[in-house]
């Protein structure tokens, strides 16, 4: 299977920096609304058969173009929502709140998956949902299959799941608004990164350490 992870598009939470991740969260920017418009465009070359979302406002909103363009139903999940802030909600991204929330989430990644966010989840509970959506897609027989879902997720995600991408390269490369991260694989053999945010990520023992970036140029 072929896997794209899409950051939804802007929101004014985004434009504020804030952790926002209860359901159903607000809606997007003018901004937002043109990053939406322009995915089908952007994934013209993509062959996708299956559209997964969460069940947050914003992703269904970034989804709807990418929908309307290839006759694809929307399949919400609730395993798809961003990792949850608890306590944390509406926090500045920047203040010791966030930052404790961006530690806690990459712990994760890295194996302490029985940490758990003041009043939220624990690593276990958020990597297990997403598991079973990227299965449920896995099983669907789905060559290609889009998730638009959220920032932290996806980087969280792919850092636990990539065998190819190191904890501080996804810790070190926030996901812009409609960025990609492109994966192959599944449940049962691992997946493997291709690219982030359209770098291509060169897997272990392939002309590079895991997780480097490299441009198209080489």
């Amino acid at each position: 299977m072929r896997l794209l992870l899409i950051r939804h598009g802007q929101t004014p939470s985004n434009v504020d920096r804030l952790l926002d991740t209860a359901v159903p969260g607000p809606g997007l920017t003018p901004l937002g609304e043109r990053q939406a418009a322009a995915l089908p465009e952007a994934l013209a070359d993509e062959d996708i058969e299956a559209l997964y979302v969460s069940p947050l406002t914003r992703t269904r909103l970034t989804a709807a173009p990418l929908a309307a363009a290839r006759g694809l139903d929307m399949i919400i999940r609730a395993g798809l929502r961003e990792l949850s802030a608890g306590d944390l909600e509406m926090r500045p991204g920047d203040s010791p709140e966030g930052e404790l929330y961006l530690r806690t989430v990459f712990a994760w990644a890295a194996g302490d998956t029985a940490l758990r966010i003041p009043g939220g989840e624990s690593g276990t509970e958020a990597l297990a949902r997403f598991d079973a959506v990227i299965a449920e897609a896995a099983a669907s027989g789905a060559g290609t299959v889009a998730v638009i879902g959220h920032g932290a997720a996806i980087r969280v995600w792919t850092a636990a799941r990539a065998g190819n991408v190191e904890v501080a390269f996804a810790a070190a490369r926030p996901l812009r608004n409609t960025g990609v991260v492109a994966l192959e694989g599944s449940p049962s053999d691992g997946f493997r990164a291709l690219s982030w945010a359209g770098a291509a990520v060169v897997p272990a023992g392939e002309g590079g350490p895991a997780g480097e970036p490299v441009d198209a140029a080489g």
